[in-house]
């Protein structure tokens, strides 16, 4: 809908049209991965935009734990077969065994050799695996306990040094621009759908400013921001999702959507990730009473369970006892050095917050941490509309299924940020569309600005709706009730977004109440309880 509408009337815009070879719509590490790969042609013109003010400021740049890659006592059948263990059968074998051969090569060649990411070393200089939930080796690379920090700052900065990539801060995705629907010329209808970039608003200049590109990647994360507890960033509010969707993109698995058992549950740590690392040197779950749980929930996996299973049994006993909290207990497991050196991030932080985690065990509660489904694609990140890709977890590759293996998310999105920029590699030069053909955004006679007020008190209500019921625990009355609900305000969210001036807060809101709506209405339809996907009405619900 450019111009807010196909039909607007079009008296021109303030602001030049961009026209770029390749417009990249996020800056996380499939983003950047993406950028990276199509930079080696120097003809070609790539043009990255991120909505934050600093390009490291991405769901990658929070990713504590870390990547996956092959350990030493390992193989690639050995991931794949760990992959699709923890995707309760929905992963694709295909995806699963890209990843598995694909990945450790671009580990190396992209990450280490390239870019010269530090990862963490064992004393005699062999890289340091760790070993997360649900794996079967050690094979998790790490620097520290700040992994997504270091490979996003050694990607950007690798990209800062390549002369045809421009990289756009401030600026946020509003809607894609595809024909036939936002085509001058009829006759388009015929044609199938087709993406010609994105009209995106530029803070600095406080309008909106058509990109127009050959092909477009989508790579903007996550949708954790429709919920009320999460470890998302602030900008991880499907707002790739949603303009994928709207230009009638196939979503899949949209219901799965995979909650942290982890986050520090202390005044001022909200949102603030507690790794899965912590578990794997050996830290356990424990009731406020002292009572170690997990093993009644899984007795095969005990502490190092799949995140679902884990982040059920923690809902489980706050609601059976009425606790506000359980406890993470790392100090009896590590010494203090030990702590400090693997876990300097958390250490810090927790400290700042009071608490000492070399003495004290951690509160924690769960949050919405990844969607494990999205914009559909196939092995090369191609989508349902031509001429646009996705990558990272805005996309569903099919790797994750019904739930998530940890630390599998970084080295997703290098695969297929690697993959679809190879395809449109594959693919030469495409044409860009001209400016005369595409509609300019509309914003003449708009006087009213956006009320921050409202448009806060809108997203709590989103996040609370989704939260209360469409969280870890579902049911048929709740996610009715949630959608009545989305669906009411959806349309008041709507009318109030053509009738205000553009910014950040307005566009973020009208994304973050579709994603909702597409992620409750996946749940509704899903009645099979599988992965992260629970609901207590299902008569398949499995375990807890």
């Amino acid at each position: 809908m450019g111009a807010r509408g196909v039909d607007a009337d079009v008296r021109g815009e303030a602001v030049t049209p961009v026209e770029t070879d390749v417009l990249i719509i996020g800056c996380g590490i499939a983003g950047a991965t993406a950028a990276l790969r199509l930079s080696q042609d120097r003809q070609r013109e790539v043009t990255v935009i991120t909505r934050a003010a600093d390009p490291l400021d991405s769901n990658s740049r929070y990713a504590q734990g870390g990547i996956v890659t092959l350990g030493e006592d390992d193989s690639a059948e050995l991931l794949v077969r760990d992959i699709l263990a923890a995707g309760a059968g929905l992963s694709l074998p295909l995806a699963a065994r890209l990843l598995a051969e694909e990945g450790p090569r671009l580990v190396r060649e992209v990450l280490i050799e390239q870019c010269g990411v530090a990862f963490d070393r064992t004393d005699d200089g062999r890289l340091a695996f760790g070993q997360e939930a649900a794996h079967s080796r050690p094979r998790i690379l790490h620097v520290g306990d700040a992994t997504g920090l270091a490979i996003a700052r050694a990607l950007v900065n690798t990209l800062h040094e390549r002369p045809n990539v421009r990289i756009v801060t401030m600026a946020t995705a509003v809607d894609l621009i595809t024909f036939p629907h936002h085509a001058r010329d009829p006759l388009a209808v015929y044609e199938p759908i087709t993406c010609h970039g994105a009209y995106v608003y530029e803070r600095s200049l406080r309008t909106v400013r058509r990109y127009l590109a050959g092909a477009t990647v989508l790579a903007t994360g996550g949708l954790g921001r429709i919920y009320r507890y999460t470890t998302n960033p602030e900008g991880a509010r499907g707002d790739g999702l949603a303009m994928a969707y709207r230009a009638g993109a196939r979503v899949i698995n949209a219901e799965y959507v995979q909650f942290h058992p982890t986050t520090l549950a202390v005044p001022g740590g909200e949102s603030f990730l507690i790794s899965e690392a912590v578990r794997g040197e050996g830290g356990k779950l424990i009731t406020p009473d002292g009572r170690a749980f997990m093993s009644d929930y899984a007795p095969e996996w005990g502490d190092l369970a799949p995140r679902d299973v884990v982040a059920r049994a923690i809902h489980h006993e706050m609601v059976e006892h009425g606790y506000q909290y359980v406890l993470l207990d790392i100090h009896s497991a590590l010494p203090a050095w030990r702590i400090k050196e693997r876990f300097p991030t958390i250490y810090a932080r927790c400290m700042e917050l009071g608490l000492d985690i070399t003495r004290q065990p951690i509160p924690v509660v769960p949050a919405a941490h990844y969607a494990c489904g999205g914009v559909w694609t196939d092995e090369w990140g191609r989508t349902t509309i031509q001429n646009l890709y996705a990558a990272g977890e805005v996309a569903c590759t099919g790797v994750h299924g019904a739930n998530r293996l940890a630390s599998t998310s970084l080295l997703e999105g290098l695969v297929w940020g690697d993959r679809a920029a190879r395809d449109i590699a594959a693919r030469g030069a495409l044409p860009v569309v001209k400016p005369e053909a595409v509609p300019p955004w509309e914003e003449e006679g708009l006087e009213e600005e956006a009320d921050p007020a409202l448009i806060w008190r809108d997203m709590r209500t989103i996040q609370h709706t989704m939260w209360h019921y469409v969280g870890l625990v579902r049911s048929a009355k709740r996610l009715a009730r949630a959608l009545r609900d989305l669906y009411h305000l959806k349309e008041e969210i709507e009318n109030f977004y053509r009738t205000t001036r553009l910014n950040d807060a307005l566009i973020g809101l009208r994304h973050c109440v579709q994603a909702a709506i597409i992620v409750a209405e996946a749940a509704q339809h899903n009645r099979v309880s599988r992965g992260c996907h629970y609901r207590d009405d299902s008569k398949s619900s499995g375990v807890i």
